[in-house]
């Protein structure tokens, strides 16, 4: 007897990988955003020991390697403009990072989703190599940002600004925010 596969619908498939990783990225940055609006003031250009960026640089960095693979990867969207590491405001940062969050959403959807759309590759940098489309391109752009995170949370905390514990769990409770998200509170929530 045959073993009888599962019957895919390859239209819907991708559709919803497209949605999904969109949804997802946004989330992503709704981290990003509850980091900030919890993060005490005195920690944004707070020097850090050694050579290591300051918080502020570092969302700067953040948002700025977003237009790079904006700019590379689709450049028929709306690049946002670069933030300054060492003028950038929190608020700055905010409404920055929920610009390029948008545009890296629309760049999933279209490039995982069913559109036919013009997003083939994905550029990370100049220098490196492109990607054929695929989910591996969301769990690169989510580990770069869960690193810098890290980095973040640490600085914070190394600089005697801790996060409330509420704020450093809270960040990890995907479900929660995923749910909002579906929801639509997460666009209503991300004005600066």
């Amino acid at each position: 007897m045959a073993s009888r596969k599962p019957k895919i619908h390859a239209q819907r498939v991708p559709s919803q990988l497209g949605r999904a990783a969109a949804q997802i990225f946004a989330v992503n940055d709704r981290i990003n955003q509850i980091l900030i609006e919890h993060l005490n003031p005195a920690a944004w250009r707070a020097k850090p020991p050694g050579k290591a960026r300051t918080i502020a640089a570092i969302f700067t960095h953040m948002h700025n390697v977003r237009t790079k693979w904006i700019r590379l990867t689709a450049p028929h969207l709306k690049v946002p403009h670069q933030l300054h590491r060492a003028r950038c405001t929190p608020k700055q940062a905010r409404a920055g990072l929920a610009e390029s969050a948008a545009r890296c959403a629309e760049i999933l959807a279209e490039a995982l989703g069913t559109s036919g759309g013009r997003i083939k590759k994905f550029h990370r940098d100049g220098w490196a190599k492109p990607w054929p489309v695929g989910p591996e391109m969301l769990c690169y752009m989510l580990s770069h940002e869960a690193h810098h995170r890290g980095q973040i949370c640490m600085l914070a905390h190394q600089l005697g600004f801790p996060l409330p514990q509420k704020i450093a769990y809270g960040i990890w409770n995907w479900e929660k925010l995923l749910y909002r998200s579906r929801r639509g509170v997460i666009s209503r929530q991300r004005q600066p």
